[in-house]
């Protein structure tokens, strides 16, 4: 009898997957705009991007990729594919399981990031302090007691869903590591110059 893991055909299944384009299209408009929307909720995260106007980020898991170029608002845009991005986030080829897995238990995903130091500082900046606030979305929908019964319950499920993935299979697994690779920004380069 052989052992193979649970859902393994799914992990099959979607490295597989390759979707039409008008869905990439629409994911990534749809992307971009949700990104913006957290963004505008942070004054002091525009005021950081600003810094980096300009500035093209080509993010990539397996077959998905997406470059963003920074606007003079602070926000981001879909840009064509640069020659040489100046920084290039990676997500590592790890099962889709597990990148989930891993995210839910707290833990930032093993990315590799190649490119302008400052911007990925500013981005990792991003990351750890900008937060999508659903129930005060969710609120302007539907109003605050609503609203705040149905996050109660989703952080609910977010918190089973959480202990079920350390109890299940894929608990076992290897812990996964990040590894950075930088670059001097070019700006700084030519300033020592």
């Amino acid at each position: 009898m052989t052992n193979t893991p649970p859902f393994s055909f799914l992990q099959s299944l979607a490295s597989r997957f390759q979707p039409p384009a008008w869905v990439v299209e629409e994911g990534q408009q749809r992307l971009v705009l949700f990104l913006n929307h957290v963004l505008m909720q942070e004054k002091q995260a525009q005021d950081r991007l600003l810094r980096q106007k300009g500035r093209v980020v080509h993010a990539q898991w397996g077959v998905f990729a997406i470059d963003l170029v920074v606007t003079p608002a602070g926000l981001v845009d879909r840009t064509m594919p640069a020659e040489k991005p100046d920084l290039l986030l990676s997500v590592a080829t790890e099962p889709p399981l597990i990148v989930v897995q891993s995210v839910l238990a707290g833990k930032p995903p093993p990315v590799t990031i190649e490119g302008d130091v400052q911007l990925a500082a500013d981005l990792g900046w991003l990351a750890e302090n900008l937060r999508w606030d659903a129930e005060e979305d969710l609120s302007r929908l539907i109003g605050d007691a609503p609203a705040h019964a149905l996050a109660d319950m989703g952080r609910r499920l977010l918190s089973g869903l959480k202990q079920f993935l350390a109890q299940g299979p894929l608990s076992s697994a290897a812990p996964v590591s990040s590894s950075v690779v930088a670059s001097p920004a070019p700006d700084s380069a030519k300033a020592a110059a």
